[in-house]
């Protein structure tokens, strides 16, 4: 028989990723500025077409600020100061905010690359176990490095087994066109670039190999998640509404989202296709479910593999899809 301090602990995690069921949905969004940092990745775009078309005052909302980070190390400092609410990361870069001590949740999926993130590989490299001994050009701590290290595990491979060759993601794909290596991880616009740069380059491996494992969530301060619980709720029905709007207008919306990350829909066109955006609907059947049971510990293994996550963190300290689950 469980003790009550073990029935307790074993509740308690239920409740937080939204396990045990709810009747009643969240209150409106409480009075004030809800405050978002999002970086500029077309994964993040419903925010855009939710601010184009006024959906965050549909939803109840007072204010909501969206405000650009250039990078990871900002978006942290600023979450961790209070200066905002909410951000928009990497599922790993999310892990590694957590262990690091950061009080934040995530509470919704967003999104997850099929083919926007990749390794494309000259012509004499023809299966991932070709890629022993071989010089790999990628960008560390970042979905780049995260791709890679599941490439090699997929195919037996230990990170010692080739050479790292350490440069942002920008220059990845030129090292291969320069035929400075003969594998690069990099991600769009990079890889669209880099295969118009050299016909003969091919996509060797992809998320679309390891699903979820390259993907976006909303965190949320804990301390907001505790006293504005109606806010977060507006936010992901937000977010879902966003979603609709482009999925029925997806060329005007692309057109949104492309002006709001600083480029053209053409540019950025295969891109968007080999992006996958989550709905409430859809998070609704995994965030607690195979996001939490399969996709959690693949991406905690490669991140704590690259050095992203430096101390253990449990689905129940990372996630809390109680939101997505009343709904």
């Amino acid at each position: 028989m469980l003790s009550l301090r073990a029935l307790k602990h074993t509740l308690a995690a239920a409740c937080c990723l939204g396990l045990l069921a709810s009747t009643s949905s969240f209150a409106a969004p409480e009075a004030g500025t809800l405050k978002m940092g999002v970086e500029p990745w077309l994964g993040y775009g419903q925010w855009h077409v939710a601010t184009e078309h006024d959906l965050f005052k549909k939803q109840g909302f007072e204010k909501v600020e969206v405000i650009n980070f250039a990078e990871d190390k900002d978006i942290n400092a600023a979450l961790a100061s209070g200066q905002i609410d909410a951000a928009n990361i990497a599922t790993h870069t999310a892990m590694g905010m957590i262990s690091a001590g950061l009080p934040v949740k995530i509470v919704l999926l967003l999104d997850q690359s099929n083919t926007a993130d990749a390794m494309l590989v000259s012509p004499e490299v023809k299966s991932l176990q070709d890629l022993k001994g071989k010089q790999v050009a990628y960008e560390e701590g970042t979905t780049s490095d995260i791709l890679l290290r599941s490439a090699l595990a997929s195919a037996g491979l230990a990170f010692s087994d080739i050479k790292p060759v350490p440069m942002p993601a920008a220059s990845a794909g030129s090292a291969l066109i320069a035929k400075r290596v003969p594998v690069a991880v990099t991600y769009e616009p990079y890889l669209s670039v880099a295969m118009q740069g050299d016909p003969n380059l091919k996509m060797l491996y992809s998320g679309h190999a390891d699903p979820g494992l390259i993907s976006d969530v909303l965190v949320v301060r804990d301390d907001v998640i505790k006293n504005k619980p109606g806010q977060i709720a507006a936010l992901i029905k937000t977010w879902d509404a966003a979603l609709a709007h482009y999925q029925a207008n997806t060329a005007a919306d692309r057109a949104v989202i492309a002006k709001a990350v600083g480029a053209t829909p053409e540019e950025l066109k295969t891109a968007f296709d080999g992006v996958k955006y989550y709905s409430l609907a859809e998070n609704k059947q995994v965030l607690s479910h195979d996001f939490t049971s399969k996709t959690f510990p693949h991406v905690l293994k490669a991140a704590t593999d690259a050095g992203i996550v430096q101390q253990p963190v449990t689905p129940a300290q990372v996630i809390d899809a109680s939101f997505v689950n009343a709904e």
